[in-house]
């Protein structure tokens, strides 16, 4: 099996600008849009909870995705941008003390090794060229452990470069995105000593089939014989993936 993400086309290094848009958050609105961030929120909080966590660094988090639901939960909760626009969509929780907003070169993070308890990175991994670089740079300055979301290839997904401009014209302002092999993701973790402590696949059909069904109460139910089978588990897509320090 290759080890080579597999590509639709080409990204810039700095995504979470986009991601952190009014624009982008429209593809989460409505009632879909909030069942797929329940969703994801519950991975997140789940997996975090097997560890020991205070300090959270949410890196590439402008989307506001999940640092509600992790202050929510009582981490102290600091946001990395790569750009002072990022912080827009994350005001609100800066305004009410609930997190703090920093901004560098997200492939430089400015902090010490072993800063934050848990680093956590949604909606990034998938659109960065450099991702081992990347990955080398959260369990840096992760103590206990790092949370990622990435789509893998054992899955629908296997038919991104066949179906993309299909989903483009279906969702709009869809985005090109790297899809993965999860070995090499855990290779790129183990490389950093950091070892797989759990992982949560989402949806086994597509994302965009339901944005067009519309229907979270009929996405559910295509969902849930996926889940009970097994399914999902083995297929599903996006994965909720934490690895933890070995040392920790």
């Amino acid at each position: 099996m290759s080890q080579t993400a597999t590509r639709a086309p080409v990204r810039d290094e700095a995504p979470d600008i986009e991601t952190s848009s009014e624009g982008y958050a429209n593809r989460f609105s409505g009632a879909v849009g909030a069942w797929f961030l329940a969703r994801q929120a519950r991975a997140v909080l789940a997996l975090a909870a097997h560890h020991t966590v205070k300090t959270v660094l949410d890196v590439g988090g402008g989307h506001a995705q999940i640092a509600g639901p992790l202050a929510e939960a009582g981490y102290d909760v600091t946001v990395f941008g790569s750009d002072p626009a990022c912080a827009a969509r994350l005001q609100p929780l800066i305004a009410a003390g609930r997190c703090r907003f920093a901004t560098g070169d997200l492939a430089r993070l400015p902090y010490a090794d072993q800063s934050f308890d848990l680093v956590v990175s949604l909606r990034l991994l998938s659109h960065v060229e450099a991702w081992p670089a990347l990955i080398a740079e959260l369990t840096r300055v992760a103590r206990r452990a790092v949370i990622v979301d990435y789509p893998t290839v054992r899955s629908l997904n296997c038919l991104t470069p066949w179906l993309f401009e299909a989903k483009q014209r279906a969702e709009g302002n869809a985005r090109s995105f790297l899809t993965f092999h999860e070995p090499q993701v855990i290779a790129a973790f183990a490389q950093q000593g950091f070892r797989p402590q759990g992982r949560m696949a989402q949806f086994f059909w597509p994302m965009v089939a339901h944005r067009l069904l519309k229907q979270p109460a009929v996405s559910r139910l295509l969902e849930a014989p996926c889940r009970l089978t097994g399914l999902t588990h083995l297929f599903g897509s996006p994965v909720v993936a934490c690895f933890a320090r070995e040392t920790a």
